[in-house]
C-alpha cells in the first residue's frame, strides 16, 4: 500500500475469508520476496530477570513470582560461545535481550557495545533489545555495528495500559524514532492473546505500517502464558488467529521480514507451513526465546528440508556466513576464533 493505511483499510484486509486472505498474502509474498528463503535468528538473554517493569505477560518482571532465575550481565566469552554455536547451526542473526527498563550510560552498556562489535566481526547480523534508548545511546550502538534494534509495540495504543503501566506507548515510539535516526534497522511487532480485541490487533498494524518508514522486521508473537504473571491463566490463541495476523502484516508491508515468533513451539509442522505460505519469512531457532520454550535447530532443520526452505544469508555488508542451514560441519570466520566455555 502506497499511502498510510486507515483502520478501515486494514480491517477490510484482516476480515476477508481466511483462505482468500492467505492466497492474497502468498501472492504478495511471492511478488516481493523469495518464498523459499527464511531468515533464521537466535535469541540470547544476556541479562535475565529483576526487571522493574510490569509487563503483564513477562516472567522477568521483579513484580511477579515466577521461577525465573535472576542472572547478571553475561560475560563476553559466554556470549561468543553462543554466537558461534548459533552461526554453526545456521543462524544469520543473533539477537541479544537484556531485562532492563532503559539503557544506562555505565559499564554495563559499554560491555554490551563490546558484545555488539564482537558479534558483528563474526559476520552475523546483530540485533539487541535493551529497553528504552536515548538518541545518543542509539548512535553508540550504531557505531558499534548494531544492525537491528527490537522494540515491540506489543498491542494497540488503546489497549496498551491494560498490559503495561510503567512506560507509555509514546515512550516506545520515541525509542523507535531514535533507532531509525541512528541508521539502525527497526524490529517492532506485537503479541496477540493478551485479552485484546481484534480491533486492537488491527490498530497495532495500522501504527506499524503507518510509521514514516515501516519496520524492516515485524515479529508476530502468540502469548505464552507463564504461571505467576497476571496473564498466566490466559487462554492460548489458535493458529487461525496467527495466520490472520501474519497474512495481514505481509499484505500491508510487502518488503518487511515477518517473523513467526513466540508460540511456534506449540504449532505443528503443518501449521507452521501455513504461516510460511501466508508470508512469514523469519523464525527464531534454538531451545529458548529468552525464557520461553522454542523449537531447536535440529527440528527446524528437518522442517526446512521437508518444506524445501532455505536459510537466508545475512543481509548486511558483513562477511557472509559460511553456514548453510543444513550443514553440520563446524567452521568459523578467520578473524574471530571460537572461544571455549569456562
Amino acid at each position: 500500500m502506497s499511502a498510510a493505511p486507515t483502520h478501515a483499510d486494514v480491517s477490510e484486509i484482516y476480515h476477508q475469508p481466511l483462505l482468500e486472505l492467505i492466497f492474497q498474502a502468498a501472492s504478495v509474498h511471492r511478488e516481493h520476496n523469495n518464498p523459499r528463503e527464511v531468515q533464521v535468528s537466535s535469541l540470547v538473554s544476556i541479562k535475565t530477570g529483576a526487571c522493574p517493569e510490569d509487563c503483564s505477560y513477562c516472567s522477568q518482571s521483579a513484580r511477579f513470582k515466577t521461577d525465573i532465575k535472576v542472572e547478571k550481565l553475561m560475560p563476553l566469552p559466554e556470549l561468543m560461545y553462543k554466537a558461534h554455536a548459533a552461526k554453526d547451526a545456521g543462524a544469520s542473526r543473533l539477537c541479544m535481550g537484556a531485562a532492563w527498563r532503559s539503557v544506562k550510560d555505565n559499564k554495563d552498556f559499554d560491555h554490551v557495545l563490546d558484545m555488539v562489535a564482537q558479534v558483528n566481526d563474526l559476520g552475523l547480523e546483530v540485533c539487541a533489545t535493551l529497553g528504552m534508548l536515548t538518541a545518543e545511546q542509539a548512535q553508540k550502538l550504531a557505531d558499534a555495528g548494531l544492525y537491528a534494534y527490537n522494540h515491540n509495540l506489543d498491542t494497540s495504543r488503546d489497549y496498551y495500559d491494560k498490559v503495561i503501566t510503567t512506560r507509555t506507548y509514546d515512550d516506545r515510539l520515541e525509542t523507535i524514532d531514535h533507532v531509525r535516526k541512528a541508521g539502525i534497522t527497526v524490529c517492532s511487532g506485537g503479541i496477540i492473546g493478551l485479552g485484546e480485541a481484534e480491533d486492537d490487533r488491527i490498530s497495532m498494524l495500522v501504527t506499524l505500517a503507518g510509521l514514516p518508514v515501516p519496520p524492516e522486521s515485524v515479529p508476530i508473537n502468540a502469548l505464552v502464558p507463564i504461571e505467576g504473571t497476571p496473564l498466566g491463566e490466559q487462554k492460548p490463541v489458535n493458529v487461525w488467529e496467527m495466520l490472520r495476523m501474519i497474512a495481514t502484516t505481509r499484505i500491508l508491508m510487502p518488503h518487511t521480514v515477518v517473523r513467526l515468533s513466540a508460540g511456534r513451539n506449540e504449532m505443528s509442522s503443518v501449521e507452521q507451513a501455513l504461516c510460511f505460505m501466508a508470508g512469514a519469512n523469519s523464525i527464531f531457532a534454538g531451545d529458548k526465546l529468552l525464557t520461553t520454550p522454542n523449537p531447536d535447530f535440529k527440528d527446524d532443520n528437518e522442517l526446512f528440508a521437508l518444506l524445501g526452505l532455505q536459510a537466508k544469508k545475512p543481509d548486511n555488508n558483513l562477511p557472509e556466513s559460511t553456514r548453510p542451514f543444513a550443514n553440520k560441519t563446524a567452521t568459523h570466520s578467520a578473524n574471530v576464533s571460537a572461544p571455549t566455555m569456562p
